[in-house]
């Protein structure tokens, strides 16, 4: 990711903190509307897995300058996430859940090029947290 990017999904993300309870609950309707098959996956209350969710989201954001500060969280979040029964596919409809979430959420402040920052974003930290999770014998395990 560029500089740029990192200060637009920064700040983009500063906009959608205040709604992050009504942003939490556009995101698992989304998910659950073009993945219902992860729905099962969650077994506890989506007010708090919303909540959890937007603490995530920003400690992530607030750390793209270092991302390597927050890489070792992301992948124990991504083994953890095994144990309930996420699969590497399921990161493809969460990041477009995701995208699909800050674009409603932020309306005309979600440029073009926001979303690709964002796309980048996500696209870099799945890929660590899929390699974390299922390399080295995990998937072998499932």
């Amino acid at each position: 990711m560029t500089p740029d990017q990192i200060q637009l999904v920064q700040t983009s993300f500063a906009k959608v903190a205040p709604i992050a309870e009504d942003a939490a609950a556009l995101f698992y309707g989304q998910l659950f509307e073009i993945a219902p098959e992860v729905k099962p996956l969650f077994k506890s209350d989506l007010s708090e897995q919303g909540r959890k969710l937007m603490t995530t989201l920003g400690v992530v954001v607030n750390g793209l300058t270092n991302l390597e500060a927050v890489l070792p969280a992301a992948r124990a979040l991504a083994v953890k996430h095994v144990d309930y029964g996420v699969k590497a596919e399921h990161y493809t409809p969460v990041g477009e859940a995701l995208i699909w979430t800050l674009e409603k959420g932020l309306g005309e402040a979600f440029t073009e090029e926001t979303k690709t920052a964002w796309i980048a974003a996500y696209t870099a930290l799945s890929g660590v947290m899929i390699d974390a999770a299922y390399s080295g014998g995990q998937e072998a395990a499932e």
